[in-house]
C-alpha cells in the first residue's frame, strides 16, 4: 500500500517529487485541514464536520455540552447526533461527536507587536486606512499594508507574523472555538512576504491557513516564510511541516525544503533543497564597536546572500540586507539585542536555511576632543565654525553654545551629524560665550568635551526705548531686551546732545521710573552694558515733557 501510494505521488509532482517523499515517507502522506483532500481529525457524519471530545474522569457530558456549545444548540441535540437517549449513556474516557458548526466561538483580535515605516491599516468594517502602531488590535476582515515599511503581528495564540516590505496582507478569520482550545486562522497574502512561526496547534481540529493568488498553505506548528506575487507563491519551510499547493492538489513540504506554485511551475508544485545555512563563524555575543564585518565561506550555487536583522527586545524586523559576495557588514544598530539571519539565495530566488545567530550591541559614547576655536578665542565672524575630532566610534556629534558656562541657557546648537565640523544654526551677537560638542552613539549613549570660552567680536545692539509711559510728574520707560547683555545705563539730560547730564544709573531690568519737574523739557537715552568684554552703544534719544 504505501509503496501504491508513493507511486502515484510521484506520477503527480514527477521524480523530483518522488525522491521527496521517498526520504519523508511517512512525514508526506497525511494532509491536513488546511487541504481540501480531507481532514484526518474531523470525523464525517451527517454531512456535519465533527469535533471529537473524550470526556475527562469525573466529567458528565451536561458539563460538556454547557461549557463548549453555542446557546443555538442543547444537550437533547447533542445526544441525538451522538445516537443515545440519556447522558448517562455517555461515561468519562468515551468520546463524542460534537458537530465544528455548533461550538461557541469568540473572535480572538492580533496585536501589532513591532511597526517600522509607513505601514497602513484598513478596517475591515468601516474600510478606514490609518497608521499601524504597535499595540494596536487586528480584528478579522482588516487588512495591513507595509509599504516602505515592516510589521510584527501577534496573534492570540502566540503564533508571530512578521510581514516584509510591500506586503499586503488580510486577516479572514481569527476564531477561537470556545473553550476547546481550537483555533480557526485564516489570511490571504495578495502581494508580498511573510514569515511565520506558528505555535503548535493543540487540538487537532485546528486550522492556520494563508491564501495566496496562487496556493494555500496550510500548517500545524512551523516556521516557514511564504512570497506572493499575482501568479507566483514561493514557500520554505525552515522548522515541522507545510501543506502546500493549489487548492486540491497540496502536498506536504517539510522542513529544509522549498515549494513554488503557479504560473512557469513544472508541477503543481515544484520541490526543491532549500540551500545550506552559511557558516559565517561566532559573531561576537556583545560588540561595542560598530560598524562589524561579517565573512563566511561561499555556497555552491548561491546567487547571493540574504540577512534579516531582528530586534528580540521589541520583535521589530530592524532591517535586511543582499549581498552578491560572502560578506556584510552590520552597521547603524542602536544598543539592544538582536537575532542575526543569514541565508543563502538560490537561482530560484529561495532564501535557504538560516543561520541565527544572537548578538547584544552596547556601544559606549566618548568625549571629543576639541579643535577650533582654540579656548578664550577671539573671533569677528557672527557665524563661526566649530571644528573636533571623534574618540570613539559610529558616533554623531553637535555643538553647544551658551552664554553661561553650566550650559543653562543654550544660545544656539548645530544640527546632529557624523561630521566633525559644524556652524551655528543662527548668528552670534557680539559678547561672550561657552562651547562645547556633545556626542552620541547607539542611541542611548552619550558624552560631553569639557567647554571653551568665546568671544565674539564687536558691540553690543542699541537699547531701543518702545513704550513711555505719563502718571501726573513720574514717567515710566520701557526698552527692548539686548541679547548678551547684563544691565543697562540710562542717562537723563536737558539738552538732546547729552552734554548736561542730570542723572546716570545702571538698571537690570529693561524698564525704569523717573520722577521730573513739570514744565521742562528731558532727553533720556540707553545703552546696553556687558560684564564681558564687549561694549554697547547708546540707543537713540527720547524727549520727556510734563506738564
Amino acid at each position: 500500500m504505501l509503496s501504491t501510494v508513493i507511486r502515484a505521488a510521484a506520477r503527480l509532482l514527477g521524480g523530483l517529487t518522488l525522491l521527496i517523499l521517498a526520504s519523508h515517507t511517512q512525514a508526506d502522506l497525511s494532509v491536513t485541514h488546511g487541504s481540501q483532500q480531507g481532514n484526518l481529525q474531523v470525523a464525517q457524519a451527517h454531512g456535519v464536520d465533527d469535533w471529537r471530545y473524550t470526556l475527562r474522569p469525573g466529567e458528565t457530558v451536561e458539563q460538556v455540552g454547557k461549557r463548549l456549545l453555542a446557546s443555538t444548540h442543547n444537550l437533547n441535540q447533542l445526544l441525538q447526533h451522538n445516537g443515545v437517549s440519556s447522558p448517562g449513556d455517555i461515561v468519562p474516557g468515551q468520546s463524542i461527536r460534537i458537530p465544528v458548526s455548533w461550538l461557541e466561538k469568540s473572535p480572538e483580535p492580533a496585536v501589532a507587536l513591532a511597526v517600522s515605516g509607513p505601514v497602513q491599516h484598513v478596517d475591515g468594517v468601516t474600510g478606514r486606512r490609518q497608521a499601524l502602531t504597535a499595540q494596536s488590535r487586528i480584528r478579522a476582515g482588516d487588512e495591513i499594508a507595509t509599504g516602505s515599511g515592516f510589521a510584527v503581528v501577534q496573534l492570540a495564540d502566540g503564533s508571530l507574523l512578521r510581514l516584509g516590505r510591500n506586503t499586503d496582507l488580510m486577516f479572514n478569520r481569527l476564531t477561537r472555538f470556545g473553550k476547546t482550545g481550537m483555533v480557526d486562522t485564516r489570511m490571504r497574502l495578495d502581494r508580498g512576504e511573510l514569515d511565520a512561526e506558528v505555535e503548535k496547534l493543540i487540538d487537532k481540529g485546528s486550522r492556520f491557513e494563508v491564501d495566496t493568488p496562487s496556493a494555500v498553505a496550510a500548517v500545524r506548528g512551523t516556521k516557514f516564510s511564504l512570497q506572493a506575487t499575482s501568479s507566483t507563491t514561493q514557500l520554505q519551510v525552515t522548522e515541522g511541516k507545510v501543506e502546500f499547493g493549489p487548492h486540491g492538489r497540496t502536498v506536504g513540504i517539510p522542513a529544509g525544503y522549498s515549494g513554488t506554485a503557479g504560473l512557469g511551475t513544472q508541477n503543481p508544485v515544484d520541490i526543491r533543497h532549500l540551500p545550506p545555512a552559511p557558516e559565517p563563524g561566532a559573531i561576537p555575543g556583545t560588540t561595542n564597536k560598530m560598524p562589524l564585518d561579517i565573512a563566511w565561506q561561499d555556497i555552491q550555487g548561491a546567487q547571493a546572500y540574504q540577512m534579516d536583522i531582528f530586534n528580540t527586545d521589541t520583535g521589530n524586523w530592524v532591517a535586511r540586507k543582499t549581498s552578491s559576495s560572502p560578506k556584510m557588514r552590520l552597521d547603524n544598530l542602536a544598543n539592544g539585542h538582536y537575532q542575526v539571519r543569514l541565508a543563502a539565495i538560490d537561482r530560484h530566488g529561495n532564501p535557504g536555511m538560516p543561520d541565527k545567530q544572537s548578538i547584544t550591541v552596547d556601544q559606549k559614547a566618548r568625549a571629543a576632543e576639541l579643535q577650533t576655536p582654540e579656548a578664550d578665542a577671539k573671533i569677528d565672524d557672527k557665524m563661526p565654525s566649530f571644528a573636533w575630532t571623534y574618540e570613539g566610534d559610529n558616533e554623531v556629534g553637535r555643538v553647544e553654545i551658551a552664554s553661561s558656562s553650566d550650559f543653562s541657557d543654550l544660545v544656539a546648537t548645530s544640527e546632529w551629524a557624523p561630521d566633525s565640523n559644524a556652524i551655528p544654526s543662527r548668528a552670534l551677537t557680539p559678547g561672550e560665550y561657552y562651547w562645547r560638542v556633545v556626542t552620541r552613539t547607539g542611541g542611548n549613549s552619550s558624552a560631553t568635551s569639557q567647554p571653551r570660552k568665546l568671544v565674539v567680536n564687536g558691540t553690543l545692539p542699541p537699547a531701543r526705548i518702545i513704550n513711555i509711559n505719563y502718571v501726573d510728574s513720574q514717567v515710566r520707560i520701557f526698552w527692548q531686551q539686548v541679547a548678551s547683555a547684563d544691565k543697562y545705563q540710562l542717562q537723563l539730560s536737558e539738552d538732546p546732545s547729552f552734554k548736561h547730564i542730570i542723572k546716570e544709573a545702571n538698571v537690570a531690568d529693561t524698564t525704569a521710573a523717573l520722577r521730573l519737574i513739570p514744565g521742562r523739557r528731558y532727553f533720556v537715552r540707553l545703552k546696553a552694558l556687558s560684564d564681558g568684554p564687549i561694549n554697547g552703544r547708546w540707543g537713540p534719544g527720547r524727549e520727556l515733557f510734563v506738564n
